[in-house]
Formats: structure tokens, sequence, C-alpha cells
């Protein structure tokens, strides 16, 4: 392990397991997820850790999946609270916040539709996205069936993850 990787990841690896858990439900709020990525410790550097993290989340149930949507808000709509988690939903949600009216009145409808199809909230890895690419990704996602849209919310879920993740150890 290189030394800049050693300091990076130290206070990461100095915490004790449940303490390593809380932080890393932030990032991701599946239990079984946090559970299984800070049981690897320690790690080599921050790759091996979006490693660890990417292969969890490939394995994880669906109903650990549905654990993590609960903790994002919808689309356009601000996350609440002081803690890590709000503040990153809030700055990677950015561009939908600042929408125009109308286009955020559009994401509402297609939000609603969304939870109406697959019953739960529409997760995108927005950062960098305009909110009219999120609409339009919104819009076509809700012809997928249900084996495809979960495929497609893993990896979103995937995405996000491994932005939080990366934040918080580098």
């Amino acid at each position: 392990m290189r030394e800049s990787s050693r300091s990076v990841l130290a206070p990461f690896h100095a915490l004790p397991g449940a303490a390593a858990e809380r932080e890393l439900l932030a990032c991701c709020a599946s239990p079984v997820w946090a559970a299984a990525v800070a049981a690897g410790r320690p790690y080599d550097d921050v790759d091996a850790v979006l490693r660890a993290s990417d292969m969890e989340l490939a394995v994880l149930g669906w109903d650990e999946i549905e654990k993590a949507l609960s903790a994002h808000p919808r689309i356009g709509e601000r996350a609440e609270g002081q803690g890590r988690e709000a503040a990153w939903s809030r700055r990677e949600q950015s561009a939908a916040a600042t929408a125009d009216a109308t286009v955020l009145a559009e994401l509402a409808e297609a939000n609603a539709e969304y939870e109406r199809v697959f019953d739960r909230v529409f997760l995108i890895c927005a950062s960098g996205l305009s909110a009219a690419e999120i609409l339009a990704n919104l819009n076509a996602r809700l012809g997928n069936d249900e084996q495809a849209e979960r495929a497609v919310v893993r990896e979103e879920l995937r995405k996000i993850v491994r932005l939080r993740l990366e934040r918080w150890l580098s």
C-alpha cells in the first residue's frame, strides 16, 4: 500500500466496526452493504474500497436495495436534514433543484407516474445532469419492465455510492 493511500484510509480503518458501518450508511443506506464493506477492511487504497462496494451492490438482495432507495428524496425535492447524506443529495440534485417551473412540474408529474408504475422513488445519478436530461431519462425508463428497471436502479445506485465514497475517502 502506498503511503498516501494509507494516510487517506487510516481514519476509516481505525474506526470500530459499528462506527465504520454508521459512516458508510451515509453513502448507502443498506445495513447489509455497510456491514460487508466495513468487514472488508483494511483496504489497500480507495480503488479497492470502490471495487468492494461495487461487488457488494451487485449481489445485494432487492430488499436491501429498497432500503437504500428509502434514503433518497424524489428528484427535484430538497433533501431534509443536516447530515452528510442530505448535503450530498442536495449537491447531487442541484441542477434539478434550479430548473424552471415548467420542468419542475414535468419532473413532479413524471415522478408520480414512475412511483405509480414501479412503487418506488425514481433513482438516477443526477450529478452533472441538467433537469431536462433527468426528465428525459425518467420518461424513457417509464417504458422499462420491472426486471429491466431493477437493473437500471442497481446501476444508478452503484454510481451514486461510488461518488459518495470517493468524496468521503478522498
